[in-house]
């Protein structure tokens, strides 16, 4: 069955809602895709049936999503929860990348304002059966993802991302039965041990990687955070309610391994001119999140090297547009900004595409547009000082034990991979050829950053300079059956 609409918003996040409710408000057909069995993505992720301590847990910046979701679940907007993305293209394309098939005369599309003939096309799964859904006008919210930490011992059971954590908190009410071990630098590391700590879990340790250097290089960019001191003000808030609740805090920590051999037994490392060890069975790794990109990079838009953020993002115009017709990016996935900056940029994409579409005139849309920018810029203040802050040290990236797995969905070490990379290979696509590396069920999402950095270490050159793998359908597991069923009567 083939759907068709105005828009269509691949994420139910901050900045998918946001703009769904923006276009849904003129009366376009808009249809909201999601993985999630509800909305809210991951920040604010809503639990089948809430615990009053678990939410409560949480704080205030969590239910202030709510009223976002009220809104968008009162919009009128299609919403498919629970639906994977296995494809993204034109119409009438078949698991072919946008690149392999864009046209002379289609290329001018985002400058011209006017809406395509060609409509976007996306393959869809739910429950096992596979769908098309078209629109006009596609916005793409996918959000972020946790970037990888591949220390020695990071695949064993008893670790999992600080991240995953949250998600169980959140969705399940659930927290570790005894103190976890929380390693790694970035915000939502605080945050996860704030909320153990108020949900009765308090952590037994908090390994903090951030380097020295990074308070120092960071300090320029103090003066414009101070414009949002409440932000740093709850930050700070979190490390107190910490200290005071007796969370060990480790400074400067480096060379972090996890010990185990069947399960994690203990986590060392080396601080202080010292090396330590902390015996825990439960370790949560985290040290920042990058952009989502596999369906932009699956569209063929154009992407460019974030030094800043040390990751690939897409290419954007003032309207949030990409470099493919028809296709706008909103959210995390186009550069990490934060669930507020998230909201504003979903409705400037939305102001996008509904001039595009012919909703809005360009007067309409330039003047609904500055109060939005000026709030982005309100928001943003603090953002250079958190990624120059928490900025991952050269070894969290660029494992230096040749014996640690980068890919763990084909077992391939950072050893095979420098060896690969000394034969020659100049980029993620020649080094899967020749190891194997990002060809698993999860296409090389989490092996992706560490490979591209270590390639980049061997030969002496930025990232910017190592092509990272090509996103190609199907993006999510879809069976043959499915796609059988898809092309019949």
């Amino acid at each position: 069955m083939t759907r068709t609409f105005d828009l269509v918003v691949i994420g139910a996040g901050p900045a998918g809602m946001a703009a769904a409710v923006e276009a849904r408000a003129l009366g376009l057909g808009v249809a909201v895709i999601d993985e999630q069995p509800r909305a809210g993505g991951q920040i604010y992720r809503q639990p089948g049936e809430p615990a009053p301590r678990a939410l409560a847990a949480l704080g205030e910046d969590y239910g202030a999503g709510r009223a976002l979701i009220d809104r968008f679940r009162s919009s009128g907007v299609e919403h498919m929860p629970g639906t994977a993305v296995w494809n993204v293209g034109r119409e009438g394309e078949t698991c072919l990348r946008e690149a392999d098939l864009a046209s002379a005369d289609e290329a001018p599309f985002a400058k011209t304002g006017t809406a395509s003939l060609r409509r976007r096309q996306v393959g869809v799964v739910r429950d096992g059966v596979a769908a098309l859904v078209r629109a006009r006008e596609l916005i793409v919210a996918a959000g972020a993802r946790e970037r990888p930490v591949p220390v020695p011992g990071w695949t064993l059971p008893g670790v999992m991302t600080a991240g995953a954590a949250q998600v169980l908190l959140k969705g399940s009410g659930l927290v570790p039965r005894r103190p976890a071990v929380l390693a790694g630098s970035g915000p939502l590391l605080y945050l996860v041990a704030w909320q153990h700590l108020n949900a009765g879990a308090p952590p037994r340790a908090l390994l903090e990687t951030v380097p020295l250097r990074n308070y120092v290089s960071a300090l320029p960019h103090l003066p414009r955070a101070l414009g949002a001191v409440g932000e740093l003000v709850k930050g700070l808030g979190w490390m107190r309610a910490l200290r005071r609740a007796g969370v060990r805090l480790v400074r400067g920590v480096t060379a972090l391994a996890i010990e185990g051999e069947a399960h994690c037994r203990a986590v060392s490392f080396s601080a202080k001119g010292r090396r330590q060890r902390i015996e825990t069975d439960l370790v949560l790794l985290h040290e920042g999140v990058i952009p989502n990109v596999e369906i932009t990079q699956a569209l063929g838009c154009e992407h460019v090297w974030d030094e800043a953020q040390l990751a690939w993002r897409p290419r954007l115009g003032p309207w949030r547009e990409t470099s493919v017709h028809a296709v706008a990016v909103a959210g995390d996935c186009g550069g990490i900004e934060g669930a507020a900056a998230a909201v504003l940029t979903g409705r400037l994409a939305a102001l996008g595409a509904l001039f595009r579409l012919g909703a809005l005139s360009a007067e309409e849309r330039d003047r609904r547009a500055p109060s939005v920018r000026l709030a982005l810029g309100r928001v943003l203040r603090t953002r250079a000082l958190l990624d120059r802050l928490y900025r991952p040290d050269t070894w969290v990236r660029v494992p230096a034990d040749d014996g640690v797995i980068v890919c763990r969905c084909e077992e391939v070490t950072a050893g095979e991979l420098r060896r690969v990379a000394r034969l020659g290979a100049l980029g993620l696509s020649q080094a899967k050829a020749y190891s194997r590396s990002g060809m698993g069920p999860c296409q090389g999402r989490m092996c992706g950053p560490t490979a591209g950095a270590l390639i980049a270490a061997v030969r002496g050159v930025s990232e910017a300079e190592v092509e990272p793998y090509r996103s190609r359908p199907p993006l999510k597991p879809v069976t043959v059956g499915a796609l059988a069923r898809l092309s019949g009567p």
